[in-house]
């Protein structure tokens, strides 16, 4: 055999050893110490396609975290990126249930086309149906939502009693939240005077709209026969939902364990106006706990990470929960067992 094959030989299997060794860390690197089963939950006529995560612990019965989702075409796992918030549950002895959203991964029906209250109405149905399972403990059952599920938690409890309840980066007020993520962006983006003027002019424009209950194609042609990336059944879903407002309905919080989780770096929720209002509605209970991550995004991912699209995707391979802010995870794990210890 010639040196040149051989070198060759040599090169080709070590490149095949560390494709294997690749391989086996992404495997070993999302595989999560949990058991995961799809469920359906019926509910108004149509079903919910679930994902409910166990804990590998051998004990018949668990306490349960129930999922609610932020914007957008969400599915049960998040794409995966709720595991590792999963697996950390589970370390506290609890369960774990989320569901595709309407129309998202073959699901029925159309996400767009809820409000507010429906996905509460849809998150009780599913909490009543977790209360009829003999491996759910009933009297251990709560709540983690992020971003858009700020006001769909405290509806969910004005519907049906919850032992806790989990809320990540939440706004308050629709309409201030828009304005705040709006020139959060604008700011972020170094944009000009005269571009941050026309950005608001052209947003006080859609709020006129809105209140009125303008149709979408009243909309484009109000933004000169441009519909910059809006959707007929976007602006369906925000016509429905654009009032809403979490002041009124967090009293419904009021004695139970909530934990506020707010990040420094989120350009999608004006923090302070939140913690604001989270306190004001339930410091009088004293049951309300504010942990701040000054290194996290709205996601509550670590903003080195997410400033790159390659660093988020390599490290969501390798290592996914090194995708959160340090102290996240291990935060919610210690929560879930100060608030409601698992029986043995």
């Amino acid at each position: 055999m010639s040196s040149t094959v051989r070198r060759v030989t040599r090169f080709a299997l070590w490149s095949l050893l560390a494709a294997l060794i690749a391989a086996g860390v992404v495997l070993w690197q999302n595989s999560y110490a949990m058991d995961e089963q799809r469920v359906s939950i019926r509910h108004g006529g149509h079903t919910l396609n679930g994902v409910l995560a166990t804990p590998r612990d051998g004990r018949k019965q668990h306490g349960l975290v129930v999922y609610i989702h932020g914007d957008g075409p969400v599915d049960a796992t998040h794409a995966d990126g709720y595991k590792p918030l999963w697996e950390a549950n589970a370390k506290a002895g609890y369960a774990s249930l989320s569901w595709d959203k309407p129309g998202v991964a073959g699901a029925p029906g159309d996400w767009l086309g809820q409000t507010m209250d429906d996905r509460a109405d849809e998150a009780a149905a599913a909490i009543a149906w977790a209360r009829t399972r003999p491996d759910i403990d009933g009297d251990r059952i709560g709540l983690w939502g992020a971003s858009q599920a700020g006001w769909v938690l405290p509806k969910i409890a004005a519907r049906t009693p919850v032992s806790f309840v989990i809320a990540v980066s939440p706004a308050i007020n629709w309409l201030r939240q828009g304005r705040y993520n709006l020139l959060a962006e604008l700011r972020t983006d170094g944009a000009s005077p005269a571009r941050i003027q026309a950005e608001v002019t052209r947003s006080d424009t859609v709020r006129r709209l809105l209140r009125r209950g303008a149709s979408f194609a009243e909309f484009v042609t109000a933004m000169g026969g441009e519909a910059n990336g809006m959707t007929a059944g976007r602006w369906g879903f925000i016509a429905k939902n654009h009032t809403a407002d979490a002041t009124r309905d967090l009293p419904a919080l009021r004695g139970i364990p909530v934990l506020l989780v707010l990040a420094g770096h989120d350009v999608n929720v004006d923090i302070a106006d939140t913690e604001r209002g989270y306190r004001q509605a339930l410091d009088p209970g004293g049951a309300l706990t504010v942990r701040h991550f000054p290194d996290a995004t709205h996601s509550l991912l670590k903003q080195s990470v997410e400033r790159s699209d390659l660093l988020v995707t390599l490290t969501a391979l390798l290592a996914p929960r090194s995708l959160f802010a340090d102290g996240f995870l291990d935060g919610q794990r210690r929560f879930l067992t100060e608030v409601s210890p698992a029986s043995y």
